[in-house]
């Protein structure tokens, strides 16, 4: 079992993250028109290659640590909420099937990234279709919503269960072959264009095809040990914290222009004291995200794969992310006054805030279940995708 792979390209990927920021902030309200990245976004992320960077590093990808994906995946976020989501989606499916698919998948998905010939992956894996087992591979059917990232990829990524198995298995093939549906009307995430697809008797073959719940990796190194759900929770966590950081920073920009006018509410002591509080909210999440971060890194590079404890604390530590940054968000709109309502980057990072929290991973039931393990409750279960499983 391979070694935690940390990677010598993080600081030229921040560099190039910073460089087409501006891009990303200058798209930012054309994008949300248009309900997914403007070409001009697609052609700024390919050329800093942030797709790569949980690919595989035997494939010519950059394999980036946790910390390393949260990181940046936090500073897309940060100035560009919807972006970093579409990435952040993408970027994990896109690395996480080469890792856990075979070499006949591997040199059709992967045939040269380097030079950007590569698979580019996103689609939907907690809601389940049908596969039926036939010759050479699986036929699925189904209808999926919430298809994060979609806009940049070639291919789809999609969960279904095998009665004849009794598996829940994740299937990748082009995207042309399921039929998208555009219904994505919503009060924020509107850039990411995460829309519904459906599949009507899609023909799979084996070679790629994966179990959903593995934590068992054919490429790459010890990062892909975490498994589907603890990278999503990777990458979750560092959307939360770039939008939290741009939303404070938003409130002490226009704090500024505030200031010193009549009765503003900036100068007040009740403004001072919830701004530091919110500050302080903000920090402790992103220590805790550290702080799981580290030990999570230090069993994934003895050999080793994360515990239920370790696994228990990760699911919490996402809520934690989310709802502290929520919390964060309704104190910058609550001093934000009526800048808040207008059009503009406040107002929509507002509106993306309370998108994000409404995925599945940061919900009331994995919550209820971090509680229940922590409080000796269910001693002897462990996970299982999004479910704390009790032995029969």
């Amino acid at each position: 079992m391979g070694q935690l792979h940390v990677s010598a390209e993080f600081d030229e990927m921040a560099r190039r993250v910073e460089e087409i920021a501006p891009i990303l902030r200058d798209q930012a309200e054309a994008s949300e028109e248009l309900r997914r990245p403007t070409d001009e976004v697609v052609r700024a992320l390919t050329a800093a290659e942030v797709l790569k960077i949980s690919i595989p590093r035997a494939f010519g990808g950059y394999e980036f640590s946790p910390s390393q994906v949260v990181q940046t995946i936090e500073r897309l976020s940060y100035h560009e909420a919807s972006v970093g989501w579409a990435v952040m989606a993408a970027q994990m499916v896109t690395g996480c099937t080469g890792a856990y698919l075979g070499a006949e998948a591997a040199a059709d998905l992967y045939a040269d990234v380097p030079a950007g010939r590569h698979a580019i992956i996103a689609g939907q894996g907690t809601r389940l279709g049908q596969a039926v087992r036939v010759d050479g591979g699986f036929r699925i059917s189904g209808h999926w919503g919430f298809a994060s990232g979609i806009p940049l990829a070639t291919h789809i990524h999609t969960a279904a269960f095998c009665a004849e198995t009794g598996q829940p298995l994740v299937f990748t093939f082009p995207k042309e072959l399921a039929t998208l549906v555009d219904n994505w009307d919503v009060l924020g995430l509107r850039a990411t264009h995460s829309i519904d697809y459906v599949c009507e008797d899609v023909f799979v073959p084996a070679t790629h095809v994966y179990e959903a719940t593995t934590t068992e990796n054919v490429h790459g190194g010890a990062v892909y040990r975490l498994g589907l759900v603890n990278l999503a929770a990777v990458c979750h966590t560092g959307w939360a914290l770039g939008v939290g950081r741009r939303l404070l920073d938003e409130l002490k920009a226009l704090a500024q222009t505030k200031t010193g006018t009549h009765n503003a509410s900036v100068d007040t002591g009740h403004f001072h004291a919830s701004f530091a509080q919110a500050e302080a909210r903000f920090r402790a999440a992103r220590a805790w995200v550290m702080e799981v971060w580290a030990d999570n890194e230090a069993t994934l590079d003895r050999g080793e794969h994360l515990s239920t404890e370790q696994e228990t604390l990760t699911r919490l530590m996402l809520n934690n992310t989310t709802w502290s940054v929520q919390a964060v968000g309704q104190t910058v709109y609550q001093w934000a006054g009526t800048t808040a309502m207008r059009r503009g980057d406040l107002q929509r990072y507002f509106r993306d805030l309370n998108a994000g929290t409404q995925h599945v991973t940061s919900g009331p039931v994995v919550l209820q279940h971090t509680g229940r393990w922590l409080a000796g409750l269910a001693p002897d279960a462990h996970w299982q995708f999004l479910d704390l499983v009790s032995p029969e």
